[in-house]
């Protein structure tokens, strides 16, 4: 499974999508930067393949940056994102 992070001007957190293959990833990719590059205020409607009930809709001026992260499910840690942690010592 694939993720692609939109990061949104003026917004802490990104939005993301997920594809289940390398090639539908990619097209998403290539899709934001097209729209990125145009520089108009069209709207970019997307489906999410790992949640089928989550669409999202963002102006494509407003997108700063784009990112595929692949979800293998391997990662240390699981599926939580990284960050920081604190260890319980008794």
């Amino acid at each position: 499974m694939f993720t692609i992070d939109l990061s949104i001007k003026n917004t802490a957190f990104p939005i993301s999508v997920q594809r289940k293959s390398t090639e539908d990833a990619e097209a998403v990719y290539q899709l934001l930067l097209a729209a990125m590059r145009s520089g108009n205020p069209d709207i970019v409607e997307l489906k999410c393949e790992g949640k089928t009930e989550k669409k999202i809709a963002v102006r494509a001026s407003e997108i700063s940056g784009v990112q595929i992260v692949q979800k293998d499910g391997t990662a240390v840690g699981g599926t939580r994102p990284p960050g920081f942690f604190a260890l319980a010592t008794e």
